[in-house]
């Protein structure tokens, strides 16, 4: 199985400011990424998968109009922090989190390793199937999840992975 791991374009948001969960809108460069992105990947997909986010249901929808959201795909939830900016946030806190994100949630959040958790259910779900080649419309931190588990990777050093807005990473399963 072909799974083509695509990260949602550019969304139209200030300067650190937190959106994991948090719906936003798509910059208005939205067209002309969205033709970019159509010009590098397959014209078929057997199924197309996104984050319930509409920064990706959007670009999935040109993909395919039947996608199947799937809430396993949602970017890290960051609880309170969500719709604050990385310098009005408590800052004691914030360094407690950074110390062991992996471990640590944020404050009514989740950590990267229960993210982990949920992302591989979805992955192991998505092995089963008997399809050849799936998109898969998402954020930086699943995509940095699965390509760590693809290159054998510790999660503490998935933040190592660039993953642009739009960017596409192609992985094969067997």
């Amino acid at each position: 199985m072909e799974v083509f791991l695509i990260r949602h374009t550019r969304p139209e948001i200030g300067k650190g400011f937190i959106y994991g969960r948090t719906d936003v809108e798509l910059a208005d460069t939205f067209g002309k990424e969205k033709e970019e992105l159509l010009k590098v990947l397959p014209h078929r997909f057997d199924r197309v998968y996104s984050s319930p986010s509409l920064r990706c249901a959007r670009l999935a929808a040109v993909l395919s109009p039947q996608f199947i959201t799937d809430e396993r795909l949602f970017e890290l939830h960051f609880g309170s922090w969500e719709g604050q900016t990385w310098d009005t946030i408590d800052q004691a806190e914030s360094h407690f989190w950074m110390a062991d994100y992996v471990n640590r949630s944020t404050p009514g959040g989740e950590s990267y390793k229960q993210m982990q958790e949920r992302v591989n259910s979805f992955l192991k779900e998505l092995k089963s199937l008997n399809l050849d080649r799936v998109a898969v419309v998402t954020h930086a931190g699943v995509i940095r999840i699965l390509l760590a588990a693809d290159q054998v990777l510790p999660l503490t050093s998935s933040f190592d992975l660039k993953v642009e807005y739009g960017q596409v990473f192609r992985l094969n399963y067997s």
